[in-house]
């Protein structure tokens, strides 16, 4: 009986969750006749979604924005979980004086709002020439992931026996080999746990598109989807329903292709 029940709370948190996916499609699909008209709750096929996805694809640049924030969401992530790795490696099997503190030092970035951090970055990014370019968005998104991949990293390595490390010297392995070829092979599945979250975090950013970036060529594809509902951007609701369905799928299938090793990553990150 309480396996049932427990199902059928799953279920219907289930269909919650998936009721906004199903009005975004179901308006998605309409004409601009049809939308304002027939109610936001009824589907009437897919006679302009692909009407509209063209048009989100094309007026709204969408396309270039993908790309930008594709750069975005792989390398910025990458560099992030080497660091937070050799952070953590540092303070745990390295043993680094005031290792503790230096922790509390790069997980304290976290503790200020954003917003706060706002108009100093830009005015930085505009004095130093980082501002409106690719590298300044790769850079500042680094660095914003770094905390928390030394966080999760910190917390991965301290369940590692210290006899690991130990056996690695008396072999005559060097720091470097040490790291490299036993502590990273070992905490993949944190690393991708780690890499999958601040991708997302990346990809579904909206905040430093709009401050740090102008170009369509340089802003992430949240920017660009923004830019539909503005009076510049003269689009319908349809379209930028559709745009938003267009942003939310790569996210979507990267979850889908590696929930496996995000769940395992989970459960041994110790989040």
């Amino acid at each position: 009986m309480a396996d049932k029940i427990r199902k059928g709370i799953l279920l219907i948190l289930g269909l919650l969750w998936l009721l906004p996916v199903y009005l975004m499609l179901a308006n998605a699909a309409k004409t601009n006749d049809q939308y304002g008209v027939v109610s936001v709750w009824q589907a009437v096929g897919a006679s302009g979604l692909f009407e509209n996805v063209s048009q989100a694809w094309t007026r709204g640049r969408i396309s270039e924005g993908i790309a930008s924030t594709a750069l975005y969401s792989v390398v910025a992530p990458a560099l992030a979980v080497l660091i937070g790795a050799a952070t953590g490696f540092a303070i745990v099997a390295l043993r680094l004086k005031h290792g503790f503190f230096w922790f509390v030092v790069i997980f304290s970035a976290t503790v200020f709002p954003l917003q706060m951090l706002l108009m100093p970055l830009f005015i930085g990014y505009v004095e130093t020439g980082l501002y409106d370019t690719r590298t300044g968005m790769i850079l500042v998104y680094t660095v914003i992931s770094v905390p928390f991949a030394a966080f999760v990293m910190r917390n991965f390595f301290t369940g590692v026996a210290y006899q690991v490390f130990e056996a690695a010297v008396m072999d005559g392995a060097s720091t470097w080999r040490i790291f490299w070829r036993i502590y990273l092979p070992m905490s993949t599945s944190a690393l991708v746990a780690i890499f999958i979250l601040q991708a997302t975090l990346i990809w579904n950013d909206l905040l430093l598109g709009l401050t740090l970036t102008q170009s369509s060529e340089t802003r992430p594809v949240m920017t660009a989807l923004s830019a539909l509902q503005t009076t510049y951007g003269g689009s319908t609701m349809p379209t930028v329903l559709a745009g938003g369905l267009i942003v939310s799928i790569p996210t979507v299938l990267l979850f889908l292709l590696t929930q496996r090793a995000f769940t395992r990553g989970l459960a041994l990150g110790q989040f």
